[in-house]
């Protein structure tokens, strides 16, 4: 954030020059009122949902909005009606889609957000991505839950990876990683293709957004059981480890990888401590991010994240807005708006820190983008302080 009385220089690209104090800016200064902070790094979204604003019921809890996810974010798969029918249906839908992210990636540029880490499981985001402004980490998601399905899915991920890789002007420019959806979707022969796949990558994953995952990996009970069943999955192959969700996945990761550990709503102490212990052997690889996305825990759950707890324990935290299937806005200031209702004690600035900087980190572009310093080209968002709404703004460059 830019302290009062100081004045952000830009050069004719908007990175920046200096910071000066005002008293040596000299003529040309533009003044601004609220707070002036960098572009906003938005750690965890699936713009490809975007079509599914208002589709499912607040409160369902995590079962069922998986169900519904996967039973109306697709075409029809029943071959009943006519293929020419199919692809029109298909077309449509495909339309609707593009039209929805299209509107969804406006709402993150306008509000602020400068880079996302985005969830892909098809390239139907791939042309909007390549023409955006804005900073795109694709998390090409794998999912299989049977062994023996590992290696075909896999196989399935990495043609969207190529895609997705292929598209890019300038391979420097985006990262692109195969990453695991989530401990309840991911089998244990696929934890270890993509262990040996994303060897020193950056990689995410759905964590502990309901307490049935831990009862999956605890006891092999719980709601997934009966989601399994609605699928047809069957999984006689999966043993119960006894342990968290988190300390049953997390060693599956002992290749250097970074990690992103999405929601973390039933997180405990136990899992944190654990996974601090499991990275001093790695000399700090491996110890996760904590993405909280509150809004959308609210909307699936209605449960709060254990923020103060991760706060105690010094976990490096930072904010999503998950999609518009779990969400109203994909705005990051809204998230923060609802930490400051429920956790007052923590600071702002503590929280823009996640916003910006933390996940800048995360996604592993500090050196552009996160905080005002001399050679950055990090965005600049202004913060209104009595309504805290933010909005892009553009400055006249030196």
């Amino acid at each position: 954030m830019l302290a009062p009385e100081q004045v952000l220089i830009l050069n004719g690209n908007e990175h920046i020059e200096a910071i000066v104090p005002a008293a040596e800016a000299g003529a040309g200064v533009e003044p601004l009122e609220g707070i002036l902070c960098p572009g906003m790094v938005n750690a965890h979204c699936h713009i490809e949902l975007s079509h599914m604003k208002g589709m499912i019921p607040e409160g369902t809890g995590l079962v069922e909005f998986v169900k519904q996810v996967i039973s109306k974010r697709d075409a029809p798969q029943s071959l009943v009606i006519s293929p020419a029918v199919y692809l029109e249906m298909y077309e449509q839908l495909l339309d609707q889609k593009l039209r929805a992210m299209a509107g969804a990636v406006e709402e993150l540029y306008q509000t602020g957000t400068v880079a996302v880490g985005d969830i892909c499981n098809t390239a139907d985001s791939l042309e909007l991505k390549r023409h955006s402004s804005l900073y795109w980490h694709n998390f090409i998601e794998v999912s299989g839950f049977v062994d023996a399905v590992a290696a075909k899915r896999l196989k399935f991920s990495e043609e969207i990876l190529a895609a997705f890789v292929k598209s890019q002007p300038n391979a420097s420019a985006a990262g692109n990683t195969l990453t695991p959806h989530a401990p309840y979707s991911v089998s244990k022969t696929l934890f270890n293709l993509l262990n040996d796949n994303t060897a020193g990558q950056l990689i995410s994953i759905h964590n502990q957004e309901t307490g049935a995952e831990d009862s999956l990996y605890q006891s092999k009970q719980g709601g997934f059981l009966d989601l399994y069943e609605t699928l047809g999955i069957h999984i006689e192959g999966f043993a119960a480890t006894s342990k968290s969700s988190l300390q049953s996945w997390l060693p599956y990761f002992n290749q250097g990888q970074k990690i992103i550990a999405v929601h973390n709503t039933f997180t405990s102490e136990a899992d944190v401590r654990f996974a601090a212990q499991m990275s001093k052997a790695t000399a700090g690889k491996g110890l996760p991010y904590y993405c909280i996305c509150v809004n959308a825990n609210l909307y699936i759950e209605n449960k709060l994240p254990p923020l103060e707890m991760l706060v105690s324990n010094n976990c490096r935290i930072v904010l999503g807005t998950d999609s518009y299937a779990s969400n109203r806005k994909l705005n990051l200031m809204e998230e923060i708006k609802t930490l400051q209702k429920n956790f007052p004690a923590v600071p702002l600035a503590t929280m823009l820190q996640w916003a910006t900087i933390s996940g800048a980190e995360a996604l592993g572009i500090d050196d552009q983008y996160g905080s005002f310093e001399k050679g950055k080209k990090p965005g600049l968002v202004l913060i209104d302080p009595n309504n805290m709404k933010s909005k892009r703004v553009a400055l006249h460059a030196s």
